[in-house]
């Protein structure tokens, strides 16, 4: 009876003190933002290049020593080419804003005529209202922390595909044991393997779904379709926020575009059904059981990390949530939390290692026997 109370105290402790630690890395996470934030945006771009490599390596037949530098280029290329899109629709964007004026003058007094307001403000009134002097400030401080950020994570990634050759060597300095060592490169593979199906399922739904879009917003005459197209690939990655911000956003200026509501109705049900058919139907069947993480937790992980990082947070929720239940699921102490962050109950698939592709085996006996 007291070997059974002392092992109920020692569980209690050792939760207790899980609890904290976990509180503790919450709070560091948080205050190191402005640190980890760039760091980590810099990790999953390089497993997006690095797996992009791999593709061109394997099933395109590139040279080893070509594929990655091929990789990056490609990638760099995307980036600018966002980049530019982005720019040249945003600037039109704005231009039209002005020329939407008396159309919004119209839609505010419909609203305050349902509303019983005798006298509805214009919109001219209601940006001097606001007073946007005092947020011109803030919006060139955004603006200037989105570009340095940004800054910070490209000299991130280069310094990381620079010093990527040295893993091995490292793995083999950190782990003498062969048997540590294989686990631990087990463990790396389980979180690359996971982290990178995630981020190419997500990345090819949300094509799909933005360039199904901007065949539905074109072909009804929306204004900028390939800007709101873009927007709604970039937030698809954000989970169920970014879905109903794809939707509406168009929507509401729809709204102010057309006239008569036929055509913002059938945009908002072609909208809704492209989300529907993909996010139901099409990423299931693409995602599978890779993942293993619980609905709910994938909801709570959105708020999680939204409040410790903002935006780039929110974005990288999910894999950011498969590598904390990765690493949980190793240790004794911790791996109650990676059960209630699976699915199923098994957060390392029922205890059996999933079929890896050879190149990986190649990479763990290397590590290994090295």
């Amino acid at each position: 009876m007291a070997k059974q109370d002392q092992a109920a105290q020692g569980s209690t402790t050792r939760n207790a003190l899980v609890v904290i630690a976990v509180v503790v890395t919450g709070a560091a996470v948080y205050w190191l933002s402005a640190i980890l934030t760039p760091l980590a945006l810099a990790l999953f771009l390089m497993i997006m290049i690095d797996s992009f490599a791999r593709v061109l390596r394997r099933r395109l037949k590139f040279p080893a020593i070509a594929a990655m530098p091929l990789a990056i280029v490609i990638s760099v290329v995307l980036f600018c080419a966002a980049a530019f899109v982005v720019a040249s629709n945003a600037g039109g964007f704005l231009g039209e804003l002005y020329g939407y004026a008396p159309k919004l003058d119209e839609v505010i007094a419909k609203l305050a005529s349902a509303f019983g307001v005798a006298v509805p403000p214009t919109v001219a009134q209601l940006i001097q209202q606001l007073n946007p002097a005092l947020y011109i400030g803030r919006v060139a401080q955004a603006v200037e922390g989105f570009a340095a950020s940004a800054f910070l994570v490209m000299i991130y990634l280069g310094f990381m595909l620079a010093s990527r050759q040295g893993f091995e060597r490292k793995t083999v300095s950190l782990f003498r044991n062969p048997g540590e060592r294989h686990s631990a490169a087990m463990v790396f593979l389980r979180i690359r393997n996971g982290v990178e199906g995630y981020l190419w399922v997500q990345t090819v739904a949300c094509a799909m779904i933005g360039v199904g879009s901007w065949v539905v917003m074109a072909a009804l005459g929306l204004d900028n379709a390939l800007f709101w197209a873009f927007l709604i690939f970039i937030i698809g990655y954000i989970p169920i926020v970014g879905g109903l911000v794809g939707v509406a956003a168009p929507t509401l200026f729809a709204l102010v575009q057309f006239h008569g509501w036929w055509r913002t109705v059938v945009m908002v049900v072609a909208l809704q059904t492209i989300g529907f058919v993909v996010g139901s139907i099409v990423y299931p069947r693409m995602q599978g059981k890779s993942l293993n993480i619980d609905p709910v937790v994938v909801l709570l992980a959105l708020a999680f990390w939204g409040v410790l990082w903002g935006i780039p947070g929110m974005i990288l929720s999910t894999p950011l949530t498969v590598v904390a239940m990765v690493i949980l699921a190793q240790f004794a102490g911790t791996h109650w939390i990676a059960v209630l962050l699976s699915s199923d109950g098994e957060p390392l698939g029922g205890g059996r290692t999933p079929p890896m592709p050879r190149s990986a085996r190649v990479q763990i006996a290397a590590v290994t026997h090295s």
